[in-house]
């Protein structure tokens, strides 16, 4: 009935303008059904319980075998860490795979059977989880006892898959590869020349000085190319020259111009064309989610246009203004939008809208998110006028960072004094009384500043908030040192009483004490740019951090089980892999945690290969050092550049904070989709049939 149909037309534009809001595609079922489980799917609870599943898969490796809950990771004194039984962890992974299947159904279905077969990502999943699910089974029959488990490595594709902005992120990784390979192949060339060379000026022979530069490093073809290789990531420089240079100064000129032509030319190089090919990135993105926004604001006016309240008009279509608030009244949005357009629709006079009015309507979404701070209290009292002027004034604010300057320079003053005593030797007095003093300054300050401005008003500040909130912990740990060892006086000494000594109390209020010095930042125009742009960076590039997590992820997992026990402790049994310092019995690879707190982070600087390891760690340099760290110099340095160049376009007001994305950041310079590119899509839709 018709009335039925308005009722699915209704439905159809909140779908679509929610997949607007969210920069969502449009290309799902659109009848009744599916429109209800579409929302269901997308809703707040069914996307938190699919990514709490994400993060306990992930999360079982810190307490598969071999587990990493253990104190310490040193293998010498580290007790056997406590395994789960056998059914355990496999039972929580069954639970896993069932909301993913459900999750892949539901997508399936939505999307219909001509896009499922050309999506590949769906595809993928699918296929991952046949491969879980079957090792899974295998892993049960040997009742958990077999070391090699598939499944663990194609975990971190269930976060791949479930965010867009990854897989636009793998996409135009994939597109930036062959301008990669080519400098890579070009630095392959490099160290396998400079490597002949090498071998050929450093052979053996009967000089035992230099005998020792071709036994450490230059022994064989893959200890020669190995050790240029660390050279070139200067892991091992100048360790790798020292014996050559010993004998002859001459020798040097080999190693400068390696490090010349590979470190300053061709990694370099490989940055810059990095960035050229990548920069922009940002920019493609933001234009696909513009059109994406467009494309959904339109196909919401298209479906409303085809209500039969609307009057048919030969040349334009219309949306009546009812039929929008109805619209309005059921989608989920940010509730400062909503408000916006029902303003925006109450000042308009007109009954009807075209579609430009409607596509006008909904530009709020593009909007900077404005926060106005409350106003500061009224006071009718003279004083409390002139108190309220005289600490609501920037020069309080300039006085109280100079006193915390203060405060620092005396703790590094104390701290050079007493750097060689020992604790017994020790008198906290000073420090003691310095910090009081502070600490009581810091309070003070605070409370003048609540006074001058109200408490809504300080706390609407986050430099305030971090300020007040330091200075209370100071406070509380000031008042529990006091407590428990007395004020402080000529002869304090760091006695161990109750939970902490007093030294271990003074040195946390001072590490506060340092740390409270950052509330400087906003007060320095150019430093407080610096922080926002890094801030922005990681708020806004979520996908590229999820990428890392992924590559760690595999790479952890690999090496676990590929090296598992090659680290052993040098007292008891003989090591199969050590590091260059005796000292260090890290064991490596022996779980998840230290695999990758451990050697995955210490080899992202590279300063570890290893006989056994090397294809291994040549790879995650590559991935790592080589090419994923220059990918997130090009995203810095391109948000950092167009943010610098706005810098003097706009200037917060005092009382205005400007709440920014990245798509914010580059609405000036994108390029509106005209009228025949969204018909045209829409057009295309597999399950949308327009009337014109």
């Amino acid at each position: 009935g018709t009335g039925a149909n308005n009722d699915l037309y209704i439905n159809q534009a909140v779908v679509f303008i929610e997949d607007a809001i969210q920069y969502r595609s449009i290309n799902h079922r659109v009848d009744s059904k599916s429109l209800w489980l579409y929302r269901w799917y997308y809703s707040r609870t069914c996307q938190w319980i699919l990514s709490l599943t994400i993060t306990l898969i992930l999360a079982l490796a810190f307490i598969e075998k071999p587990s990493s809950l253990t104190v310490t990771s040193d293998v010498r004194y580290r007790l056997p860490a406590w395994n789960p039984p056998c059914g355990l962890t496999e039972s929580i992974e069954l639970f896993c795979f069932l909301v993913f299947m459900v999750d892949v159904s539901v997508k399936s279905y939505l999307i219909g059977w001509e896009e499922f077969w050309k999506n590949k990502w769906l595809m993928a999943y699918i296929l991952t989880l046949i491969v879980s699910i079957t090792d899974w089974v295998v892993s049960l029959s040997f009742f958990c006892a077999e070391d090699v488990r598939i499944r663990r490595i194609l975990r971190p594709f269930f976060l791949l898959q479930n965010s867009s902005m990854m897989k636009k992120t793998l996409k135009s990784i994939n597109s930036t590869l062959p301008e990669m390979a080519s400098v890579v192949l070009l630095l392959a060339v490099h160290l396998s020349l400079f490597t002949m060379f090498a071998m050929l000026l450093f052979a053996r022979t009967k000089d035992g000085q230099q005998e020792k530069e071709w036994v450490r490093y230059f022994r064989n073809l893959p200890d020669s190319l190995t050790s240029l290789l660390v050279l070139l990531t200067t892991a091992n420089n100048p360790d790798v020259m020292i014996p050559a240079y010993s004998k002859n100064r001459a020798y040097s000129i080999f190693f400068i111009l390696f490090t010349v032509l590979g470190n300053l030319f061709l990694m370099n190089l490989l940055t810059a064309i990095i960035y050229n090919q990548f920069r922009g990135y940002l920019l493609k993105s933001v234009q696909s989610s513009l059109f994406r926004r467009r494309l959904g604001i339109r196909a919401a006016f298209e479906v409303l246009s085809s209500l039969k309240e609307t009057p048919a008009n030969a040349e334009q279509s219309h949306v009546s203004v009812g039929a929008l608030l109805q619209v309005l009244q059921k989608v989920e949005m940010d509730s400062r939008c909503k408000q916006a357009i029902m303003r925006s629709l109450k000042m308009c006079s007109c009954d009807q809208l075209s579609a430009a009015q409607f596509q006008k309507l909904f530009e709020e979404l593009d909007k900077d998110a404005i926060k106005q701070h409350p106003p500061s209290p009224e006071y009718q009292s003279r004083f409390m006028q002139k108190m309220q002027f005289a600490f609501g004034h920037p020069y309080f604010g300039y006085l109280g960072n100079v006193v915390a300057l203060a405060n620092i320079v005396s703790i590094c003053v104390v701290l050079v004094l007493d750097a060689d005593k020992q604790p017994s030797e020790r008198d906290d007095f000073f420090l003691g009384a310095i910090n009081c003093f502070f600490i009581l300054y810091y309070v003070l300050e605070m409370l003048l500043k609540v006074l001058a401005m109200g408490l809504r008003r300080y706390l609407s500040y986050p430099s305030n908030r971090f300020d007040g909130l330091l200075t209370v912990i100071l406070l509380i740990l000031e008042i529990a040192t006091f407590a428990e060892y007395g004020f402080p006086h000529p002869g304090w000494r760091p006695e161990f009483v109750g939970l902490l000594s007093l030294w271990d109390m003074v040195r946390l209020v001072n590490m506060l004490i340092v740390f409270r010095f950052l509330r400087i930042i906003p007060n320095m125009k150019f430093m407080a740019l610096v922080v926002t742009t890094l801030l922005d960076l990681v708020k806004n590039l979520r996908a590229f951090a999820g990428i890392l997590v992924v590559v760690f992820y595999a790479f952890a997992i690999t090496g676990i089980m590929l090296f598992k026990g090659a680290v052993v402790p040098l007292g008891n049994v003989r090591a199969v892999l050590y590091f260059k310092e005796k000292r260090d019995f890290m064991a490596l690879f022996s779980h998840f945690q230290a695999d990758v707190i451990f050697c995955l982070l210490y080899l992202l600087s590279v300063n570890l290969i290893c006989r056994w390891t090397k294809i291994y760690f040549v790879a995650w340099w590559l991935i790592s050092s080589v090419i994923w760290v220059n990918l997130f110099v090009a995203l810095l340095l391109e948000n950092f550049i167009h943010k610098w160049d706005r810098r003097c376009h706009r200037e917060p007001l005092s009382d205005i904070e400007y709440q920014r994305t990245v798509e914010l950041m580059f609405r000036d310079v994108l390029e509106e989709p005209t009228e025949e590119e969204l018909m045209d899509k829409l057009h295309q839709h597999p399950h949308l049939q327009l009337c014109r």
